[in-house]
């Protein structure tokens, strides 16, 4: 462990409840270059490093899954040459930090339609989940070429070709059957979407999955994110009453 991230825990409340599931939308790389006038690919690098930070401050601190938006359906309408040196940093990005998560028990599992990438990419994404399957702290969660939209209709195909088949009723399809079929199903649903940059929109987002998260947005841009944000983050969190459509209990 950093000591960037050592004393995490000692800055929350004793009584601070962590969320078990964070999903965090990586925001603002490209400002950032802007202002420091850098490339977008430079913005996209320091974001990394802030990345970095993130999964090992959220390990610490024991949150049990961390969803990071790394790239999505839409981003490929981005210049060709910012896609595809997103494409490459993923990849080195993941394969240099794979020792680190095998070492640190953290279960990784990518998110979205992964047919439509480069193949080399498809390889590492694969390569990290074989080799991270049997980690039993953290799982990481790497949404790569995702959408929201997507997935929800991705489910719906896999159950009308059940229903197609005769393997399932109609009747039978309810909200646990379809979120069955979700990218990744064995994941509790985010308690806590955290977006840095400022934008108060979920852009295609996890839109099933984070139907009650409590949504955070903080303006720091994405690579100057700390661990010292994300405690503020959650400390957020531990004000919100979260009551799922119910109503209070009388005092």
């Amino acid at each position: 462990m950093s000591q960037s991230t050592s004393n995490l825990k000692d800055k929350l409340p004793p009584d601070c409840q962590v969320p078990a599931h964070i999903a965090i939308i990586m925001d603002g790389n490209g400002r950032w270059a802007q202002q420091h006038g850098l490339s977008r690919l430079e913005g996209h690098f320091e974001g990394r490093k802030a990345t970095h930070r993130v999964v090992e401050a959220c390990a610490e601190l024991g949150v049990q899954a961390l969803s990071l938006y790394a790239f999505s359906a839409e981003n490929w309408a981005r210049p060709g040459d910012e896609v595809s040196g997103l494409m490459t940093l993923i990849e080195q990005s993941l394969r240099e930090e794979l020792d680190d998560l095998i070492g640190g028990d953290i279960r990784f599992i990518a998110s979205g339609r992964h047919e439509e990438l480069p193949e080399s990419l498809q390889r590492t994404l694969s390569e990290a989940e074989a080799r991270t399957v049997d980690n039993d702290g953290m799982v990481l969660n790497l949404l790569i070429n995702y959408g929201g939209r997507a997935e929800i209709v991705d489910a719906v195909r896999a159950l009308a070709g059940r229903v197609q088949s005769g393997e399932l009723a109609p009747e039978d399809i309810d909200e646990a059957a379809l979120g069955a079929h979700l990218y990744a199903p064995e994941l509790p649903d985010p308690d806590l979407l955290l977006r840095p940059g400022g934008e108060m929109r979920v852009s295609n987002f996890l839109l099933w999955e984070i139907a009650y998260a409590e949504i955070v947005v903080m303006p720091v841009l994405w690579p100057d994110f700390t661990g010292d944000h994300l405690v503020e983050a959650i400390e957020e969190y531990n004000e919100r009453q979260r009551r799922f459509g119910r109503v209070p209990d009388a005092e």
